[in-house]
């Protein structure tokens, strides 16, 4: 009986030590600031667990004992440690660290609804926080120049208006979306794009290629979302200012609190100033314009008791005055035929907003924009002023059928009112309906089939249709290729989109009823993830684009002219794009790529010969380049980016003022310096902007007469502004992070689950 006895305590003594059970509990961090909803488990176990918001999680019932922990999150590099879990197992702090391929990243532009980039079926391009910080810019336009096959395009010598070009195809072509909303467009694509301070961006997504199906007109070139940053995400203070030898000063403030448990808003304000009368190429002109520039962004988002999005809504206030011309302009001369000025003054309203309907799947949503842009502005002594009122809304319902379906449609309507002072009776009233369906079919694990086609009715035009169709086929884990077949329709609001009527001397002649342009995109991508001397992956694509009724700005026609008309041949864009973007071992990073294009109109002469044109403004060859190193032991991270321009044709003036016709080759090139404190969340940077110093010459013609009948804007094609260093610093405030207690509802995970 003693030995029965004692083997029965015995084996209650194991029992209760191998019954024990602990629980883990902790943050996910990156570089001070939480990441929600990572993925937390223990290998080969089926314990895991979500990261909540703050980035907290808690995994219960855990046996004591020795454990793989392992985490992983979109964007970010799989990060896995031993642990102990006991009687006594303290919180973690666990710092996981960026992924700079992006592969995981969550992205919404390609297909209208959440997927991560290596799923995707649409090629997709994102730029996150850490682009901005590595090459700051007063404005949206500024940073995307450093992306490969974008260019920013300067219209105007002497106001500075400019836009981007995708793969060779001119600024009106692109779409700008706001959360998906597309305010940018119209009359304020000329200003209202310069307006978009990068403070208030999280992300931003661009889609190379036609997007008409989903977005409607303008969607031809390509498409660029900005993704403005969550109300619940940011920090609670959020600051940063700079100031450039040149008297440039930025400075951003955004306060993020939380009110209540289910509402958070975020209040942002950005102020640009930049004062100084340059005039290094000494032409009586000022170099760049000056400016002073405010922006106001606030954000509300409205969650249910289960923390999950119900309403969200956001409105900005931007208001600019810009100056450029002669050097000793003031505003008393503002349209008088005395001293030469172009002065814009500039002030807009958005809404944005999106209703969750609370269906069972929550797969019903409505979102809306609206948009009031009033430019009051003089060029020399010509008075244009101009209002424009857009007010667009999309009503978004998606199912999932099945296992392989997943089925998204919508109804659209974008209704615009245009007024302006111009004699060309360009005034309108336009309601313009649509209506969508897409179907993502994932005909097996490794290939999906996306198609969709798309119906707007346009009053002048009928009605509309644009498909798409997209294939991707995915070679095991590291290799995928696309195709997209796109088409495009963009009805063209000419003297909203090209102010070249009112700045310089040329009359702008149209000579017959303009029709709406109309392409056809197909594009091949491959990408492909490697392992060597650390990870990187690189992306081949190839384009081909083919327009028909293409208006185009003929400066050859006549010296003294700028005329429209519709192309009676075709246009076309062709090309291959190359990058690479690679992480070795030792904290080195390095982005690059090439893109090679031809973009050129086929007309035939007077006896009926073909006849190439190449386009204006339009470089062969462009590449871009990012090289960043981290001394992580000071916190030192070191940034140098920039890009090449090969030639590129440039427009023809009377031989009195003949320029060359063919620009040089040249590189802007940007570095910086950052000083990261940890403890303090402090960040100083100092860096040269335009280290090679390179400018064109003038882009003025006869900018000695600027009344006269020579007077010219239109000759630039490269950097007007000399080099210039800066200097300036980043402080944030994180939320009070609340603790996990055992109560708490945390989503819990098995392993493996989605």
């Amino acid at each position: 009986m003693k030995k029965y006895l004692l083997v029965f305590l015995l084996f209650i003594a194991v029992t209760t030590v191998f019954a024990q059970k602990g629980s883990l509990r902790g943050t996910v961090e990156t570089k001070g600031e939480p990441v929600p909803f990572a993925k937390v488990v223990l290998k080969e176990t089926s314990f895991g667990a979500l990261s909540d918001s703050l980035g907290n999680f808690e995994i219960k019932s855990i046996p004591y004992g020795t454990y793989t922990l392992k985490i992983t999150a979109t964007g970010y590099e799989i990060l896995e440690q031993q642990l102990e879990v006991g009687a006594n197992s303290q919180p973690l702090k666990l710092e996981v660290v960026d992924n700079e391929l992006l592969l995981n990243e969550v992205v919404v532009t390609g297909t209208m609804r959440e997927t991560v980039i290596s799923k995707s079926p649409v090629k997709i391009e994102v730029l996150t926080q850490n682009f901005f910080k590595a090459n700051p810019v007063n404005n949206v336009i500024e940073a995307l120049q450093t992306v490969n096959g974008v260019q920013e395009q300067v219209n105007c010598g002497v106001c500075g208006t400019n836009d981007i070009h995708i793969n060779g195809m001119e600024g009106p072509y692109t779409l700008v979306l706001i959360d998906g909303m597309p305010i940018v467009s119209g009359l304020s694509s000329v200003y209202g794009f310069n307006g978009i301070p990068t403070s208030m961006i999280d992300r931003v997504e661009i889609v190379k290629g036609p997007s008409s199906t989903l977005y409607g007109t303008e969607a031809v070139g390509g498409v660029v979302n900005i993704i403005t940053k969550s109300a619940y995400k940011a920090p609670l203070i959020d600051f940063e200012s700079r100031y450039s030898t040149h008297r440039e000063l930025m400075t951003s403030l955004a306060i993020s609190p939380q009110i209540g448990k289910q509402v958070y808003t975020s209040l942002s304000g950005d102020f640009y100033y930049n004062n100084y009368r340059m005039d290094f190429n000494e032409d009586g002109f000022t170099d760049i314009p000056l400016n002073k520039r405010i922006s106001l962004f606030n954000k509300w988002q409205f969650d249910n008791k289960k923390g999950q999005k119900m309403f969200s809504l956001a409105g900005r206030y931007y208001n600019e005055d810009r100056f450029g011309g002669v050097m000793n302009w003031t505003h008393e001369f503002a349209g008088s035929d005395s001293v030469y000025g172009e002065n814009i003054q500039t002030e807009r309203i958005e809404v944005i907003g999106s209703v969750i309907f609370p269906t069972k799947r929550r797969n019903l949503r409505l979102d809306f924009s609206a948009n009031n842009h009033r430019q009051n502005s003089y060029y020399g002594d010509v008075s244009y002023n101009a209002f424009q009122q857009i007010y667009f809304s999309n009503l978004i319902w998606e199912k999932k059928l099945g296992r392989r379906h997943y089925l998204i449609s919508g109804l659209t309507s974008r209704y615009q009112i245009y007024r302006d002072n111009t004699p060309s009776n360009t005034d309108e009233n336009t309601l313009v309906p649509g209506l969508f369906v897409q179907d993502e079919f994932d005909l097996t694990d490794q290939f999906t089939i996306l198609a969709g086609g798309r119906l707007d009715y346009h009053t002048k035009h009928g009605v509309i249709f644009s498909p798409r169709l997209n294939l991707k086929k995915a070679f095991g884990s590291y290799t995928n290729l696309r195709f997209n077949y796109g088409t495009g329709f963009r009805q063209v609001h000419l003297f909203t989109e090209d102010h070249a009527f009112v700045s310089g001397a040329r009359d702008v002649v149209i000579l017959n009823e303009l029709n709406p342009e109309r392409s056809h995109n197909v594009t091949l991508n491959l990408n492909h993830t490697y392992n060597f001397l650390g990870y990187g992956n690189f992306d081949v694509d190839v384009f081909y684009t083919y327009f028909q009724n293409k208006i185009i700005p003929d400066y050859d026609y006549d010296p003294n002219l700028i005329v429209y008309d519709n192309l009676d041949g075709y246009g076309t864009t062709r090309g291959v794009s190359f990058a690479i973007n690679h992480k070795f071992k030792i904290p080195l990073r390095i982005k690059t790529g090439v893109t090679l294009m031809d973009v050129f109109e086929m007309t035939e002469d007077s006896l009926g010969n073909p006849v190439k044109e190449q386009q204006f403004f339009a470089p062969k060859f462009s590449g871009t380049f990012g090289v960043s190193y981290e001394i992580r032991k000071i916190g030192l991270s070191i940034n140098y980016n920039g890009r090449v321009m090969g030639p590129q044709r440039l427009p023809e003036f009377s031989d009195e003022w003949a320029r060359p016709t063919t620009s040089p080759w040249f590189s802007i090139q940007n570095v910086q310096l950052t000083q990261k404190f940890k403890k303090s969340n402090l960040e100083v940077y100092t860096g040269i902007k335009n280290l090679l110093n390179y400018t064109q010459p003038s882009p003025l013609v006869d900018p000695a007469n600027p009344y006269g009948d020579n007077f010219d804007t239109s000759y630039a094609y490269g950097p007007l502004q000399v080099r210039r260093f800066f200097f300036g610093i980043r402080w944030n405030l994180q939320r009070k992070k609340k603790e996990v207690k055992a109560g708490d509802e945390l989503k819990t995970i098995p392993l493996g689950g989605e």
